[in-house]
């Protein structure tokens, strides 16, 4: 089976039914997604498929013929994504296991309301749960991208 993931088709040998992330992580060594709660939960295993934050622990393989995967290796090459230069810049990182889900869902916010309140950032960003209670910075690095 073939993936398009980070603008590239790559041929994958795992079986249909497995779980996206584990194809991510142990067979093609892009590791920028973590695992979590592997319920679908916590936001962690975050992606982009087509464009769209979705939890890659829950995600068959089989669902993802001719879909557009992108990962937080595939969001920019050097951390150049606006959204990457205003976490660095606001430092919103502590622990980071949570950080690349953040990211790709805040990429999947601002694509769909680039001037997000902070009630749009909190509602879009509750699915994804980081334990460094960094939400404020997240907020502030969300304006500061928009901004961008």
């Amino acid at each position: 089976m073939k993936l398009l993931i980070n603008g590239k088709n790559t041929e994958i040998k795992s079986n249909t039914e497995t779980p996206l992330l584990w194809v991510l992580r142990d067979e093609l060594g892009l590791t920028g997604a973590k695992y979590g709660c592997g319920i679908g939960v916590c936001g962690t295993c975050t992606v982009l498929i087509e464009g769209k934050a979705e939890r890659s622990c829950i995600s068959p393989v089989s669902e993802l013929a001719n879909k557009q995967v992108t990962t937080i290796e595939g969001l920019s090459d050097e951390g150049t994504h606006n959204v990457q230069k205003a976490w660095m810049e606001i430092g919103v990182t502590q622990c980071g296991y949570c950080q690349p889900g953040q990211i790709l869902s805040a990429v999947d916010l601002l694509s769909k309301n680039p001037k997000p309140s902070d009630d749009d950032i909190d509602d879009a960003m509750s699915g994804n749960i980081c334990r460094c209670g960094t939400y404020n910075k997240i907020r502030s690095a969300i304006h500061l991208a928009a901004e961008k």
